[in-house]
């Protein structure tokens, strides 16, 4: 095996030890950035000076973005040519081109399994949060008005669950809500194996608007994605739909969104992700038929712990094997269900 060096972007919280012990044993080198004076123009004036040369495989994660920014075609033009494997810690990854990373030869992974279960939980404290419209008396108890502007909820009993984006998240949000005794229906660009569903029905993207009691967003952000829901989705759904987003801000028209709110055709939504956060639109913090969530969906100790070893089990296979564990599904030869 050719010499080939590691480099990590921003900082480990949990696997430091495995980071320069696992991984240490296997790289040539081991790179570590930042130092100090981080900025997207220091990280690429670095790369093109030579300080990363031999980098074979990289970490990088969301919260990284803030030294580097997106990884598109101008910063890949500038890593290292040695480089490989992109190792992303995320299961979202909107911040990196695939189709570039594909054409310079770059194969990336990200980490789903690893935040599925944390994120579809905070799904359906969400969707409980929106369901019963808790904001009003949440808020009320804090300000000493006991109750406030109290009005009933809904139980989730009996009520169509629609999941736009069936895959681990998705389908662990089904598992949940499941025992809420509610009726789950999905929508994929493919439908699911039988083995998979669960039980859940299988429906066109049509009719998952038209049906539906409470959809949950759970699919990935792309291109294809970018406001999925807008005015005319809003239109096709039930008067006094909920809605709930876990997965990426710009999946739903914000703007939409707080204007369908407003005359009641979304009675309450519960939402993680913003369209430009950590930016929220006005009208969403002025909104008493909102939950509202800072980007929080896979915040757990041991959901983060897990999310940093798979990464480095990805980048350990990608300079011992030359591959990866769990590369993203649009570089790998039929893509994946939304």
């Amino acid at each position: 095996m050719s010499q080939r060096a590691a480099l990590l972007i921003g900082n480990l919280v949990h696997t430091q030890k495995e980071w320069e012990q696992d991984c240490g044993k296997l790289a040539s080198k081991l790179y570590e950035y930042p130092v100090a004076g981080a900025s997207r123009e220091d990280f690429i004036s670095k790369c093109k000076s030579g300080a990363f040369d031999g980098t074979y495989a990289l970490y990088r994660s969301n919260d990284s973005n803030k030294l580097t920014g997106n990884f598109n075609a101008e910063l890949l033009d500038a890593l290292p040519k040695s480089l490989k494997f992109i190792c992303h810690n995320g299961a979202g990854y909107d911040n990196i081109d695939i189709d570039a990373c594909t054409k310079r030869g770059i194969a990336v992974s990200s980490t789903p399994i690893a935040v599925n279960d944390a994120t579809a939980d905070v799904a359906i404290w969400l969707m409980l949060g929106a369901l019963r419209n808790i904001k009003q008396s949440f808020q009320a108890v804090h300000d000493g008005k006991w109750r406030g502007n109290f009005s009933l909820g809904h139980d989730p009993k009996n009520k169509t669950l629609g999941i736009l984006g069936m895959g681990g998240i998705g389908s662990a949000v089904a598992q949940r809500a499941r025992a809420f005794g509610m009726k789950i229906q999905y929508h994929n660009r493919r439908q699911l194996p039988a083995n998979e569903e669960q039980g859940a029905k299988y429906v066109t993207f049509e009719d998952l608007l038209k049906t539906s009691d409470v959809l949950s967003l759970n699919l990935s952000l792309n291109a294809s994605t970018r406001h999925i829901i807008g005015k005319a989705q809003f239109d096709m759904m039930k008067d006094g739909i909920v809605i709930v987003n876990t997965a990426r801000g710009p999946l739903i028209d914000e703007a939409a969104l707080v204007d369908a709110l407003k005359s009641g055709k979304v009675w309450t939504a519960g939402l993680d992700v913003f369209e430009e956060e950590p930016k929220i639109h006005p009208g969403l913090l002025e909104a008493e038929n909102v939950v509202l969530l800072p980007h929080m969906g896979t915040a757990t100790f041991e959901t983060q712990r897990d999310m940093e070893l798979l990464v480095l089990d990805n980048l350990k296979s990608a300079i011992k094997e030359d591959k990866l564990v769990t590369q993203v599904p649009e570089q790998k030869p039929a893509k994946a269900n939304i």
